[in-house]
């Protein structure tokens, strides 16, 4: 396995911009620089500036002065800026697929993926900045008329996690631009290469100076509190975790930020006995190894009936040990290391706990060979209840499985939890995959496939995995504000 970053790869790293984007410049920032790591070999790729607090109120000083223009923008041209960036990611995806597994560490394809993906949150709201609409009707009593518009909430901040480096960006950005909202974006620290690009093509793409505002740091606390208490910030974004979540949203209180949370999960995954049993292995793969199992809508728990679990398991675990583990560049590897130690050790926890508990492993269940941040892809068969992978969110490549007798064990093991993100359904009978969609407690529900993400789709879930939603009609009215006007129509 190769452990060194090659000249075309160093390349690609060193033609994306190191500072700090604040009012449509690029510059320094007044603590120094950070290091990005690349986590398959534990090697720092290269450093990017670090902000201070008065970075970062810079910042929401260049979003507060641009807000009134961009406001008034026409709808259209903030569209057409959108789509010639959709277009232009598109065109560069192999690139930005590169500088992504080298920061992030994911697989070539799987960050192939994420582009497109990403992509595809700019092109579905160039489209909906044009449709932003209000209504006129007559008051109930025919005195007068009810006119309603919808108008920008003003200025946001917008954080975003390093797991998702452009797609977690271009789902909040995108429908802010559409709507006419200025930001301040804080990326992770482990994987801001990947936004300095968006940033950097937004730019090219034809942006004002001011609207898109980024700050990197290796602070969150000390550059972003000063900002979500300064009475000019409206609203706040953030994807990350419930623990971090729950802090941002008293710091919000204050001011009574607009917030929208995307915060941690605990997918459970149900196979019915009457599923296709291919199917389910399929979407079951899908659901757990898309990015590693480094996902908020990564397959948590696999709750299968009894007269399957034993069938289900091995098929799983010999899909799982048929992949790949190695540096994402590298041909045919499909399992990539974990973002940093910190996240493979908790991962080693969970699976020793289990294990301890009387959990067999079918495959896997230890640290990768070599350099970097590596996890075998894991399944646990017979895993036990009081197991800590059970109820806490590994972030992963571990599947433990756990069968039940009934349709109702099913679905109460399934909602217990005080996560609400996703779940997933596998049966062929239509009435129980309604009766049982309409019990889960998630925010949305994956029937018989293992991918739920979807830019004309409503992301976002119920209980402690956060409120508001992200994508589709929905997403673009998370930074929009309705304006109610009265009119008189008395003639005297």
């Amino acid at each position: 396995m190769s452990t060194t970053v090659s000249s075309a790869e160093q390349q690609v790293v060193d033609s994306v911009p190191h500072q700090l984007l604040i009012g449509g410049e690029w510059r320094e920032g007044s603590k120094g620089t950070l290091g990005v790591e690349d986590p398959s070999t534990g090697a720092t790729l290269t450093k990017v500036a670090n902000a201070s607090a008065d970075d970062a109120r810079a910042a929401l000083d260049a979003a507060v002065a641009a807000a009134p223009e961009w406001a008034a923008h026409p709808p259209r041209e903030r569209g057409e800026i959108l789509r010639r960036t959709y277009q232009a990611i598109v065109d560069r995806a192999d690139e930005l697929a590169l500088l992504m597994t080298l920061e992030m560490g994911k697989p070539l394809k799987e960050s192939r993926s994420e582009i497109l993906y990403g992509a595809e949150f700019l092109r579905w709201f160039s489209e909906e900045a044009v449709r932003i609409d209000g209504r006129f009707a007559t008051a109930p009593n025919g005195a007068g008329r009810l006119l309603t518009m919808k108008q920008p909430v003003g200025p946001c901040l917008l954080i975003t996690p390093w797991n998702f480096p452009l797609a977690m960006g271009t789902r909040k950005i995108g429908p802010a631009i559409a709507a006419g909202c200025t930001m301040v974006v804080k990326p992770a620290q482990q994987t801001p290469l990947s936004m300095l690009a968006l940033a950097q093509t937004l730019i090219d793409a034809g942006l004002p100076a001011g609207v898109l505002n980024i700050v990197t740091s290796s602070s969150a606390s000390e550059t972003m509190t000063p900002l979500i208490s300064d009475d000019r910030l409206r609203k706040l974004s953030f994807t990350g975790s419930t623990e971090v979540g729950r802090r941002l949203i008293a710091q919000a209180a204050d001011g009574i930020l607009r917030v929208s949370m995307e915060l941690g999960g605990n997918a459970p995954f149900v196979v019915f006995e009457d599923a296709d049993l291919d199917a389910a292995v399929d979407g079951a793969v899908i659901a757990k190894m898309r990015n590693v199992g480094e996902a908020c809508t990564a397959a948590n728990r696999f709750h299968v009936a009894a007269p399957i679990a034993k069938e289900f398991s091995e098929r799983l675990a010999a899909r799982l040990a048929a992949m790949k583990l190695g540096r994402g560049t590298e041909d045919g590897v499909e399992v990539g290391p974990l973002i940093d130690g910190t996240q493979r050790d908790k991962v080693a926890e969970l699976v020793d706990d289990a294990v301890e508990r009387g959990a067999t492993v079918l495959t896997g269940g230890s640290a990768g060979e070599g350099p970097g941040y590596f996890y075998d892809a894991t399944v646990l068969a017979d895993v036990p209840d009081g197991s800590r992978l059970l109820r806490e969110e590994i972030f992963g490549p571990v599947a433990p499985v756990k069968s039940f007798e009934t349709e109702a064990e099913a679905i109460a093991a399934a909602n217990d939890t005080e996560y609400g993100l996703v779940s997933y359904v596998f049966t062929r009978d239509i009435k129980r995959a309604l009766r049982v969609v309409e019990q889960l407690e998630t925010g949305m529900v994956g029937l018989n496939q293992g991918l739920v993400s979807n830019p004309a789709a409503p992301f976002g879930g119920v209980k402690q995995s956060g409120f508001g939603r992200e994508g589709g009609p929905e997403g673009i009215a998370e930074y929009l504000a309705t304006k109610y006007v009265a009119i008189n129509m008395d003639q005297g």
